[in-house]
Formats: structure tokens, sequence, C-alpha cells
């Protein structure tokens, strides 16, 4: 496997259930050898995290910290069958990086094609870039046409190491995992890896997907933590 140089889906204090801070996350980060590292706090509805006060107050952090490149950003709720989201433009405005995902705590869902529309018109969004963990399980949805709407949008699709732990109980995320992969090999479909870190020593902690990647032989060159240049170019992100 090639050297991962970005892990862009993390979390520190701020998200009331992770344990580092901003400063313990980048230094950890480049001691890692990454060069882009991105905090993305959960949105407003996950119980305990920050008030939408942080979102706006960001541009007071460095955006390069220990030689590494930070983004800011957020982990923002899909909420409903038509994607509706839990920050608001005015808020998304403020981000580096936004990325959005399902969590049961705020989700509203229906039949899989509901569902699946609903992550279609949050993939279509200008400001989000990643839909993170989206084959956890906590969602029935239908991965081809995600994949192929992430195609069309330049969005990508998280494979995530951190719904991969016995600990989660995700049964099904080790197969749906599996399909995404599958399904971008095939359409020619970039993915990113997520850490999905709470704690600064699981920052850039791939080790759950690296079986499935070889399981699958993906090709290194859809994978964009290896590439970050490509990262930006590919998201329309100034770096």
């Amino acid at each position: 496997m090639k050297k991962p140089l970005l892990d862009v889906h993390t979390h520190t204090v701020a998200s009331g259930h992770a344990y580092s801070t901003i400063q313990e996350m980048a230094q950890a980060a480049s001691e890692k050898g990454l060069e882009v590292l991105g905090i993305t706090e959960h949105g407003p509805c996950i119980p305990g995290t920050c008030g939408l006060l942080y979102f706006k107050n960001m541009f007071v952090v460095p955006r390069r910290m220990y030689g590494v490149r930070l983004l800011m950003g957020c982990e923002v709720n899909i909420l409903d069958t038509q994607g509706h989201l839990d920050l608001d433009d005015d808020y998304l405005d403020h981000l580096d990086i936004g990325i959005a995902g399902i969590h049961a705590v705020c989700w509203q869902g229906g039949t899989r094609m509901e569902n699946t529309q609903g992550v279609i018109n949050v993939i279509r969004h200008p400001k989000i870039y990643i839909i993170c963990h989206p084959g956890d399980g906590t969602a029935d949805l239908d991965f081809e046409p995600l994949v192929l709407a992430a195609k069309e949008s330049h969005t990508l699709l998280e494979v995530n190491n951190h719904s991969l732990a016995p600990q989660r109980h995700k049964t099904v995320a080790r197969d749906n995992n599996l399909e995404i992969l599958r399904l971008c090999k095939k359409h020619g479909v970039p993915t990113i890896l997520g850490s999905d870190a709470h704690v600064s020593f699981q920052i850039a902690d791939y080790e759950r997907l690296f079986p499935l990647l070889a399981e699958t032989e993906f090709p290194d060159e859809l994978i964009m933590n290896y590439f970050p240049a490509r990262f930006f170019d590919y998201l329309g992100i100034i770096p």
C-alpha cells in the first residue's frame, strides 16, 4: 500500500465525545507524515457537540500547524429523505470542507429508494464534498446510483475505518463497503478512506480498510488519500 498523505474526517474535544485538541491532532498528523488534516466536528443535531458559533469562528485557527495543511470543517447531518442538512448555507460558507453523513440519532428515513434519493440530493449540494460512512448500515441505500451521482458531481464517497470497529456492531458495514469499492472500481470513481478519528492516535488509521482494498484489488490511483494535489483539484478546493 502507498503511504496515506491526508485524513480529512476527524474530531476533537469540541465534538463532545472525542478526546484530543486541535493542536494534539495536528501534531499527531505531522508525526505520521501527513500533508493534510481535516477537522470535521459533528453538526448541531448530535448531542453534546459544539454550538453553531464554533463554525463561524473557525477563522481564528491557523490553517497550517506543525507543517500540516489544516482544513476546518463539519460532519454535517443528513436529516431526511429530502436531503435536508443541519447546517444552512450561511454556516457552510465558513467551512474549508463540508462532509455529510447519516446518524441514527437525527435521521428520519424511508424506503430504500427514498433514502437513496435523499443522499443523492446531498451529493449534488455544491458545499458538500464527501459523503461519510454511507456503507455503515444506518440507512438502507442503493449504492450504484450513489456512485454514479458522485462521479457526476465530483463528490467523494468515503469508506470508513471506524464503522468496522467490532465495538460499533455495524454488521453490514464490511459487505457494504466492499460493494462501494467494487462499484467505484467498475465506474472509475475516486474514493476516500476515512479514519473518523476521535483521538489523535487514530489519525490515518485505515487498518480495517486495507483488507477490503486488497480483496477488491482496488487501484491506488482512485484513492484520494495518496494524492493531496489531486484531492484539492478534484473537489475544487483552493489548497
